[in-house]
């Protein structure tokens, strides 16, 4: 089944819930344009993702996608925590930043209940999950609404587990999407495979839809990943350029420089593996950083450097995710890039 048929929409273009870099402005406006819009809603306090649905359904735009992160928050671990800070430490001093205080939290929810229950009278038309799915009753309770349910797979193991447990379609990670890998059954980065590997493997293996998603930044990569069987695209990186992003000019100006030809998968900014253009810390700290806190927790003493880097015009510290292929980068409407993915199609 195609995607269209399945999620509502007329463009077999989904655009990728970027968390931390986009509201509902850019969901609508690719709604608007046909594909589907989707909203990421891990980081979004319950006050936020009332006031964003809202902001959705009273445009009127068409089907949108709610996205959430499954992961299992983990009990901070104190001396974990200090060897983080201790780490970061010269980098506090070299900023005049106080270092003495282990930071805390993480700033992103898992799906629950009393999340769900925020959602539920708007019913919306697809909700997809990163890191695996909800507990059995949790995502039988969103089934019941009606909702289309998406999650992501790295592997094709990921994707049978997927596909075991009912989901309406796969969207199958490639190792060159930006932003956080969604790898869930395994932390071994050596199981990542590359879109065009991926997709036609997971395709051969379940019964439902496969969504292709990494390094695909045009029409005519669009084109391709429906030719290996995907039933529609996930695009995340060719968006953060479109006006309706709400990135910093430091991260718009390093995606549309040399420098965005430079990725890498990196856990210093949360703890967990992300894609991201290569910058100062993840050079001298990793990209892969044993002292690093589990998932979300590095974040927290993160968030001081980046904000005072920041405030000198430098990206030394952000999270600057970007997947391999930034090349369709384009500081156009979000429902003109939408319309340009789909244009070979026609």
């Amino acid at each position: 089944m195609r995607v269209q048929e399945l999620l509502g929409i007329n463009l077999p273009i989904i655009q990728a819930p970027m968390a931390g870099a986009q509201g509902s402005k850019l969901a609508i406006a690719v709604s608007a344009a046909g594909g589907l819009g989707s909203l990421p809603c891990a980081m979004l306090s319950p006050e936020q993702l009332l006031a964003e649905i809202e902001a959705i359904r009273g445009a009127g735009s068409g089907p949108y996608n709610l996205n959430f992160f499954c992961h299992t928050v983990p009990e901070p671990d104190e001396a974990s925590l200090v060897a983080w800070q201790k780490r970061l430490s010269g980098y506090y001093r070299e900023f005049g930043l106080e270092s003495d205080t282990p930071a805390s939290g993480g700033g992103r929810q898992p799906f629950s209940h009393d999340i769900a229950d925020i959602i539920e009278p708007f019913r919306p038309p697809v909700v997809s999950f990163h890191f695996g799915l909800p507990e059995p009753e949790l995502l039988e309770r969103v089934r019941g609404w009606g909702s289309r349910i998406l999650s992501s797979a790295t592997t094709v193991e990921e994707a049978l587990w997927l596909d075991a447990r009912g989901v309406d379609a796969i969207i199958a990670q490639g190792v060159e999407a930006g932003g956080h890998r969604g790898m869930f059954l395994t932390d071994d980065l050596t199981s990542q495979m590359g879109t065009m590997a991926l997709v036609p493997q997971i395709v051969q293996a379940v019964n439902c839809p496969v969504i292709a998603a990494g390094g695909i930044a045009d029409s005519a990569g669009v084109a391709a990943a429906l030719a290996l069987g995907a039933a529609g695209v996930q695009i995340g990186t060719a968006y953060l350029c479109c006006p309706e992003s709400t990135i910093s000019d430091i991260h718009r100006g390093a995606l549309m420089s040399e420098a965005a030809r430079h990725t890498a998968l990196t856990n210093v900014f949360s703890g967990r593996p992300a894609r991201g253009i290569v910058n100062r810390v993840m050079r001298e700290l990793g990209p892969i950083c044993e002292q690093a806190p589990a998932f979300p927790l590095a974040t927290a003493a993160i968030a001081p450097l980046r904000a005072v880097a920041e405030s000198q015009g430098l990206g030394d510290f952000s999270p600057l995710w970007s997947g391999q292929n930034a090349s369709g980068c384009k500081a156009i409407p979000a429902a003109e890039l939408t319309r340009q993915l789909a244009a070979a199609l026609s």
